[in-house]
């Protein structure tokens, strides 16, 4: 690609010496395959440690009452950010202590979200049904922290 349409900011902040940069962190397995592990706008960096959101977004799927989740930072004036998590039950209440103690059993300390937000309708998706994070971030009721 040579460039955003009618966006040089987009253009000059993504190709940079040639190089597209996706914003993608991937691995690169003893196999030579490349595996996404999260995009760089969505690691939640809390007092330093950095946290993929695509982790806790799997644990908190698999998590009671929990059909949709979508993890993205809470601003922090300690720690830099939060672990804050969206999630929808669909026709069912969240039982937020059960999926706070799913995640306990499911990730280090750090990474359980400490802010949950439940959403009264399906997550926002595009089209091609990715999650609408930037659109959570703006929407998201957070209330207190959980610890």
């Amino acid at each position: 690609m040579t460039g955003y349409w009618n966006r040089p900011e987009a253009t000059e902040s993504t190709i940079v010496d040639g190089w597209m940069h996706t914003g993608d962190i991937v691995r690169v397995d003893d196999a030579g395959r490349i595996h996404i592990v999260d995009r760089t706008k969505d690691i939640i960096i809390r007092g330093g440690e950095n946290i993929s959101s695509l982790e806790v977004e799997g644990v908190l799927a698999a998590a009671p009452t929990v059909l949709e989740a979508a993890v993205i930072a809470v601003p922090d004036d300690v720690m830099g950010e939060k672990v804050g998590a969206v999630v929808f039950g669909g026709e069912d209440d969240v039982d937020v202590d059960a999926v706070i103690a799913h995640c306990k059993e499911n990730l280090a300390d750090f990474k359980i979200p400490q802010y949950v937000s439940i959403a009264k309708e399906p997550l926002p998706r595009n089209a091609g049904g990715k999650l609408l994070k930037a659109k959570l971030r703006e929407s998201a009721e957070w209330g207190a922290p959980l610890r």
